[in-house]
């Protein structure tokens, strides 16, 4: 199994805040694949750089040198149009990175964890939400 990790569930593995995540993290399969598009990397630096702390940016490459980092592709990009245009079409318009982490997720066969609701509104998403003890 692919699990591409959305931004909110790497924050909340990395800063505690969600023990049930970090759970479900240490209780997966030794052949599960966890993993982060190069747009997630991308907004997480982003957020480092805003708030420059030693041992934050520490955590944050131990996890990610942790993790497979699955590069924007050509695969990607496909199935980005065809998405972001059909969730407009539908009134349910997602914000440009969220349409790029669920088409690379969907481009990699992969179940999109995140905390994020409006990823529910994709048909052909696979999602799940490891931090069930947040509201």
């Amino acid at each position: 199994m692919i699990y591409l990790l959305d931004t909110n569930m790497v924050s909340f593995l990395l800063s505690g805040r969600s023990p049930a995540a970090r759970a479900k993290l240490d209780s997966l399969r030794p052949d599960d694949v966890v993993a982060i598009s190069t747009v997630t990397e991308g907004e997480l630096l982003f957020g480092l750089a805003k708030s420059p702390n030693e041992k934050r940016r520490r955590a944050l490459k131990q996890f990610l040198d942790s993790l497979a980092i699955y590069p924007w592709d050509r695969a990607a990009a496909a199935v980005y149009g065809k998405l972001r245009a059909g969730q407009e079409r539908r009134g349910l318009p997602l914000g440009p990175y969220d349409a790029q982490i669920a088409a690379q997720a969907q481009a990699e066969d992969a179940i999109l964890v995140s905390h994020d609701r409006d990823f529910s509104s994709i048909s052909q998403l696979a999602t799940d939400d490891w931090a069930t003890d947040l509201n």
